[in-house]
């Protein structure tokens, strides 16, 4: 019976990381570019056995991975918003080291400097900060990324790619902070930049709330299937104390 218990004390544990999760996924359902969190759990074999003598299966605390499915992209006609279609990001420099970012609203600074929303320097695929003409007119964006001015290139964007499944840590904006080094996108046919456009959070609110009541639901069946195992527990050790 006891093991009954450590199963659902797992699952609540696990079930309360996934409501962690979708809470943060629906307070970015409006943040630009930005990548809903998923979590994997794998089941776990203990290596001790119950009262029955059968082998006993966790739920792992899980693994939180990023959904690449893309967001939405929306017209602003504004020439300093870009988009990319397809896997790959801009990426930006902070006081934490290179970011990774779907965010493309970016500015000018008096100095004719790049930079994102948040007011850090836009890197192009060397890892340069992006340095424009504030004179030479509204740039223009290819889709490969080239910036020019006045028809006289100007700049690149950097548009990178990483495997986010070897781990990331979250940044501010809906930044990543990736472990694997990203690398520059090079002649890829499936990637490409947008000018005038934004991509909006990948987050599905229905689904998500779908999941949410999922989720509340199976805890709530944990929750009571755990109290019915405690009294059963309990009241099988009043028989066995009052039988003898």
């Amino acid at each position: 019976m006891q093991s009954g218990l450590y199963v659902g004390i797992s699952s609540q544990i696990a079930l309360e990381r996934r409501l962690n999760t979708i809470a943060d996924n629906m307070a970015n359902m409006n943040t630009v570019g930005f990548r809903a969190t998923e979590v994997k759990f794998d089941e776990v074999l203990s290596k001790t056995r119950n009262e029955l003598n059968a082998k006993v299966a966790f739920v792992s605390q899980g693994n939180d991975y990023l959904s690449t499915r893309s967001g939405g992209l929306d017209r602003t006609g504004n020439p300093l918003d870009v988009a990319i279609k397809g896997d790959a990001w801009f990426a930006i420099d902070t006081p934490q080291g290179q970011v990774l970012t779907k965010d493309g609203r970016f500015t000018l600074k008096e100095t004719g400097e790049l930079v994102s929303n948040m007011g850090y320097p836009v890197l192009d695929a060397g890892g340069a900060p992006i340095q424009l003409d504030r004179t030479a007119g509204p740039p223009v964006i290819g889709p490969d990324g080239r910036v020019t001015q006045n028809d006289r290139p100007v700049a690149t964007l950097g548009v990178f790619t990483t495997d986010i499944s070897k781990g990331y840590l979250r940044f501010e904006n809906g930044g990543v902070i990736p472990t694997q080094a990203p690398q520059p996108v090079v002649d890829r046919v499936d990637v490409s930049v947008v000018q005038g456009y934004l991509e909006q959070s990948n987050v599905n609110g229905i689904g998500q709330m779908t999941e949410l009541i999922q989720v509340n639901r199976s805890f709530e069946a944990i929750s009571s299937l755990m109290r019915d195992t405690e009294t059963n527990f309990s009241e099988a050790i009043k028989t066995l104390g009052g039988s003898r």
